[in-house]
């Protein structure tokens, strides 16, 4: 006899919330946050639009989820590694933006704080979330560092916060212009040649012995 057919195949309750993230992540870089609806978000994590709100109650609880799940991790890293570095302030630093670059450069995830500042006028409530939980958080570390290197006379005395900005806002601009305008410009830069750049021109204002130099005074 031939056997039963078998049941369809149904997946694990514990992998929809992952399977939803990925899909709303996929569905916010695509479309934004305005113009992102929750019926989307099922279909294309092959479930019901109910059972979306069964996990998230609103698309500001989806979205504050999808930060938690593919952002704060990367965050967490770079904490870990600085609470158990005992190297150079300086290799640190250096590391932890490459590490920063390396997130910015991963196309689905530099989508998020695109969609951030494009739309903080309209959802305030979604930026303050960001803020707090990434920028503030990602500052204080960089920070951290830094005030660690002016202790240890390895960067030149200097305002940290001023610091932090500097060394971000280039990589975040590269990041918006990449995700914008670069396909009306015909003279791209490499991004790898443009992070090495930054990188060495930033490392040497900041170092209070720039490598085969003098004394900064």
């Amino acid at each position: 006899m031939p056997a039963p057919p078998s049941a369809p195949r149904q997946r694990r309750k514990d992998a929809r919330p992952a399977e939803l993230l990925a899909a709303a992540l996929d569905v916010f870089v695509e479309k934004g946050f305005a113009a992102t609806r929750m019926d989307e978000i099922a279909q294309r994590a092959g479930v019901s639009k109910g059972t979306v709100f069964l996990y998230y109650e609103s698309k500001q609880a989806l979205f504050r989820a999808v930060v938690q799940e593919a952002v704060v991790p990367h965050l967490a890293a770079g904490e870990a590694l600085a609470e158990a570095a005992d190297s150079d302030p300086a290799q640190l630093l250096r590391e932890l933006l490459r590490r920063y670059w390396q997130v910015l450069g991963d196309a689905r995830l530099a989508g998020i704080p695109k969609l951030v500042m494009a739309e903080a006028g309209n959802f305030p409530e979604v930026a303050a979330f960001y803020h707090e939980n990434v920028v503030e958080r990602g500052r204080a570390l960089f920070i951290a560092v830094l005030e660690r290197g002016i202790q240890a006379g390895v960067f030149r005395p200097c305002n940290p916060l001023v610091i932090c900005h500097l060394a971000i806002a280039p990589l975040m601009f590269s990041c918006m212009w990449r995700q914008t305008l670069a396909c009306c410009d015909d003279r791209q830069i490499d991004p790898e040649i443009f992070v090495q750049t930054h990188l060495d021109m930033f490392m040497r204002g900041l170092l209070a012995v720039p490598a085969g130099g003098r004394n900064v005074e």
